[in-house]
């Protein structure tokens, strides 16, 4: 049994220094950047509510879902593939490979990927597939798995990241994060541009649509996703929303809860092909629909945010490597989801992972979607977990406990669920923890309990929890006392001018290493910003500049893609003062992608409140992002870092 050998995978994850300093300096920021981001949407609780219940009626209704999703797929001129397990997926991912005679595949960070293992079965075709992610290009140098849903090199230090590039790039060592990005930068731009494939998760299908929306701050998977003439989008089939006011709602608590941002720099939505290129769909199923008839089906509402590792006190000393299965592998999901996720599509190898948890709740705390967390893992330690006959559930209970534990489980469910002997149990458990606290000089505890070598028994309150409590509830984040919010959700810009909406676009972008002008003679003013950075050639989005004052001011412009060239102009459908993003469509696609430097022109009018007012704006294009700031990474020691894959810059002049 792996019992001991998890064991002393903990062990070593404690022990490890280094593990140990990257996994603070990631949980900590996550956090902090978490609670302020959470602080500009003061209807979070409302939201959170209302997220539950949509995931819950996509759970609920998946059949007739997915068929109005599939059709309007294929209404859009997408290829719909069904994949009912991994080997399914893998194949139908072989097949697309053969037919357009693919050797190279330019692939974006997803963890339906990493459940089926599609990069090793493609490299055993012959296929090389390079990760574009910059922290999924590192553990793929080191021949690692993500060790974080979101992060994936969150357990590495800058000097570890170093000497990876040192050997593997040949690159002088250097300790340095811009540089080391910027040689990541130049190697995955060839791939880019000559990848035959790219491959891509999904962050959300909209029923109503058919739409993918997949969300990034890099710029990668716009670019396997716009670059390449085949673009595959592998999607688990629990992914849907009904419509897109429900996913503006997804939207607004996605990147809050994954990255501490507003909205991530890149918010993509994909309803067509592009012009030559043909787009796979690929919806699979490995065992979700058996969890969705087991008790464990609440765990397919999580839309992979990576909120409740962050906040989990176990996954914070341990990282994502160990969780481990009975066979000694890597979970795909790690953390309080990935303890329920893992054992649920894969079956029992992975159900000892629901030990590691103290079940204090913090997880459900921060879940965007409201998932009772703690209540899932106890139905996996009680052996809950979806058979993989699709007979039902497994019978025994106390799945990956040992016999002594079963017994002590025994014993507080009994207490437990008699109200007067667990009121005296907890000031007998006062004492208790006094006399065996690995500090007490009375009855230390022995080494085998494991209390000592990585943590120490706490003290216990002089008063119980029922004796201090009081009528009001905590803030999680004030830390003041307030009244269960049971409000509605306030338009905070209704009545303002255009005026304010400008101030506050501005405001925003700024923060966000944007720049943002006001302008009354737009095409003159950007020839002269051209001719101060030296440029004398641009890719131009039609019919957004006077082409006669480009060309009298000897300015080159072309409409094609070329990545040789330095500056994109492109027209801003609209902007969102909330957020300082800007919407790019169709042509603008490239010119806003490619470039270092973007330079986008926006007429004040179409300065919109938020997100929610410019769906519309996004249903008859093929193809449109959202941009908020240029790009941008943390994914070595949570260093942020400008620049990655996209545009280094962006300049948004604003007209009247």
């Amino acid at each position: 049994m792996s019992t001991a050998s998890f064991r002393q995978r903990i062990r070593e994850s404690i022990n490890n220094e280094t593990l140990q300093i990257a996994l603070d300096n990631n949980s900590e920021r996550r956090l902090k950047g978490r609670a302020l981001a959470f602080e500009s949407i003061p209807d979070w609780r409302e939201r959170r509510k209302r997220a539950h219940a949509v995931r819950a009626d996509v759970i609920d209704n998946i059949d007739e879902y997915l068929a109005q999703f599939i059709a309007k797929n294929e209404e859009n001129g997408v290829i719909v593939h069904r994949a009912k397990d991994a080997a399914e997926a893998i194949q139908i991912t072989l097949n697309v490979a053969r037919q357009t005679s693919a050797r190279l595949i330019a692939k974006s960070k997803s963890m339906v990927s990493e459940e089926i293992e599609l990069n090793h079965a493609l490299e055993a075709e012959g296929l090389k597939v390079v990760e574009t992610d910059l922290g999924e290009y590192i553990v793929q140098l080191r021949h690692e798995k993500p060790s974080h849903i979101i992060t994936p090199a969150a357990h590495l230090r800058k000097e570890q990241v170093a000497q990876l590039f040192h050997e593997k790039l040949g690159i002088p060592y250097t300790e340095d994060i811009p540089t080391l990005t910027a040689a990541a930068r130049k190697v995955m731009r060839e791939v880019f541009l000559t990848a035959d494939i790219g491959i891509s998760g999904v962050n959300f299908g909209v029923a109503e649509t058919g739409a993918l929306c997949i969300v990034s701050n890099e710029g990668n998977v716009r670019m396997v996703a716009t670059i390449p003439p085949v673009h595959i989008a592998l999607m688990g089939m629990e992914r849907l929303l009904p419509n897109l006011d429900d996913l503006f709602l997804l939207i607004s608590l996605l990147a809050r809860s994954a990255t501490g941002q507003k909205i991530s720099v890149y918010t993509q939505i994909l309803n067509k092909p592009l012009a030559g290129q043909q787009r796979h769909l690929i919806i699979l199923d490995n065992g979700r629909s058996r969890v969705r008839n087991s008790p464990l089906k609440e765990s397919l509402y999580c839309i992979r945010c990576g909120a409740c590792l962050n906040a989990c006190p176990v996954f914070r000393e341990l990282g994502g490597h160990a969780y481990i299965g009975s066979d000694l592998s890597i979970a795909p999901y790690p953390g309080p989801i990935g303890s329920i996720v893992s054992p649920g599509l894969l079956g029992e190898n992975f159900v000892q992972l629901a030990q590691a948890s103290s079940l204090c709740g913090a997880c459900k705390d921060v879940c965007p979607v409201d998932i009772d967390l703690p209540k899932l893992l106890t139905r996996v330690r009680a052996g809950q977990s979806p058979s993989p006959s699709g007979r039902g559930v497994r019978g025994e209970g106390g799945a990956g406990l040992s016999p002594s534990t079963k017994f002590f489980l025994q014993i507080y469910t009994r207490l437990a669920t008699h109200p007067r002997l667990y009121a005296a149990s907890q000031k007998f458990a006062a004492l208790g923890g006094f006399l065996l606290s690995p500090r007490s000089q009375w009855l230390p505890l022995p080494a085998f309990t494991g209390w000592g070598y990585s943590k120490d028994l706490p003290r216990f309150a002089g008063k119980t929890f029922r004796e201090r409590y009081r009528s009001k509830q905590v803030d999680m984040y004030t830390g003041k006392q307030v009244d269960t919010y049971a409000g509605k959700q306030v338009d905070s810009y209704a009545g303002k001018q255009a005026d304010d909406l400008v101030f506050q676009f501005t405001s925003e972008l700024t923060a966000l290493s944007g720049n943002v002008y006001r302008t009354n003679n737009v095409a003159q003013d950007i020839i002269e910003f051209l001719k101060t950075r030296g440029i004398n050639k641009i890719h131009l989005e039609p019919k957004t500049l006077d082409e006669n004052l480009l060309r009298e001011a000897n300015i080159d412009f072309t409409h094609e893609p070329d990545p040789q060239i330095l500056v994109g102009v492109t027209n801003a459908l609209c902007g969102l003062a909330d957020t300082g993003s800007v919407l790019a469509a169709d042509g603008a696609l490239h010119a806003s992608l490619l470039p270092e430097i973007h330079i986008a022109v926006l007429k004040s009018s179409n300065i919109l409140p938020s997100l929610s007012a410019a769906m519309d704006l996004v249903k008859d294009k093929k193809s449109a992002v959202f941009i908020t700031g240029p790009s941008r990474t943390a994914d070595i020691e949570m260093t942020l870092t400008i620049g990655v894959h996209g545009p280094k810059e962006i300049h948004v002049f604003i007209y009247e």
